[in-house]
């Protein structure tokens, strides 16, 4: 199939730097080809600023970071008009999200405001400044971490920002045998010095156009519906999966399969994004948290509730 070597060698070249994490780069790489923003929620130094680097070394993308705290404005990230005496004019000033890959780190450190500058730019793909409207350059990602609520000068994010990421992911600690190898891997130089492109931004968007032509039988279309009024209808459940939950799921699906070589959906896509999608769009209600009940807990009683269909043409 067109573009699996690309992919392979995608995947491969992230694995030398990010060890022991294969599932962690198939999910990120399969948001991205999907065209989602992607969520990282971690303790620090887990390896969450590596992977940014090494996707954007790899696909070849500019890349920009900007750190998060309660200083952070608005204008940081979306840029600022500034007069010039010379010319009698404004001129923009470009913002750190002016680039196609865009590391907001610790966001959930920063204030609601400026967050809400990064949700603006996550959903229109454009920054407004002054009346003017400046497109962002495609593709555009936006890979945020957030550290555990709880944890030092951290906010929870409002439930329509969560809504944006298409996937929520944790590192989570490396195994002994990757957190030995890591050490031997660091010994003399850093592994992302290795890290070479493999696609360009224009074969990158080449891909994602293929992803949408990926063929999804209705059958999996109405299991997706009823995974997602599933969780709008249970008790221990107090806010359930948004339409656009319900679209990331089918999209991430689709770019799923395109990964494991296949033009159409099967089932098993769509069952191994469930966590991914789910996980950030599902709020348990007090009953369910007086239960004991997780977010988990509810997405392993959904895929043991709702029967996948049989598709003709699974593998």
């Amino acid at each position: 199939m067109e573009y699996m070597k690309s992919l392979t060698d995608i995947k491969d070249s992230i694995a030398k730097v990010i060890i022991g994490k294969d599932e962690i780069i198939d999910k990120v790489l399969a948001a991205i080809l999907a065209g989602g923003h992607i969520l990282l929620e971690d303790i620090p130094g887990v390896g969450k600023t590596t992977l940014a680097l090494a996707f954007s070394k790899v696909l070849g993308l500019e890349f920009s970071r900007l750190q998060f705290n309660p200083d952070i404005v608005p204008s940081d990230i979306t840029g600022f008009s500034i007069y010039d005496r010379d010319t009698k004019e404004f001129s923009y000033r470009k913002g750190a999200a002016m680039c196609n890959f865009f590391l907001a780190d610790e966001i959930n450190r920063t204030s609601s405001k400026t967050q809400s500058a990064l949700l603006e730019i996550m959903e229109e793909g454009q920054i407004s400044i002054d009346g003017n409207v400046y497109d962002l350059p495609k593709p555009f990602i936006v890979m945020a971490t957030q550290n555990p609520f709880g944890m030092a000068g951290t906010q929870k994010l409002p439930e329509a920002q969560l809504d944006r990421f298409m996937i929520k992911l944790s590192m989570g600690y490396p195994d002994v045998k990757s957190q030995i190898n890591i050490l031997k891997d660091r010994e003399g130089s850093n592994p992302l010095d290795q890290v070479r492109k493999v696609l360009s931004a224009e074969e990158l968007e080449e891909i994602k156009n293929s992803v949408s032509k990926i063929f999804v039988d209705s059958k999996i279309y109405e299991y997706i519906a009823n995974i997602v009024e599933v969780t709008r209808n249970m008790d221990d459940v107090s806010l359930g999966v948004s339409p656009r939950g319900a679209l990331a799921l089918a999209q991430i699906s689709k770019a799923t399969a395109l990964i494991n070589g296949r033009d159409f959906v099967i089932p098993s896509d769509v069952v191994q994004n469930l966590e991914p999608v789910l996980s950030h769009r599902i709020f348990i209600s007090h009953n369910g948290r007086v239960k004991g009940m997780t977010v988990s807990d509810v997405i392993k009683q959904i895929n043991e509730t709702v029967v996948a269909p049989k598709i003709d043409r699974e593998i």
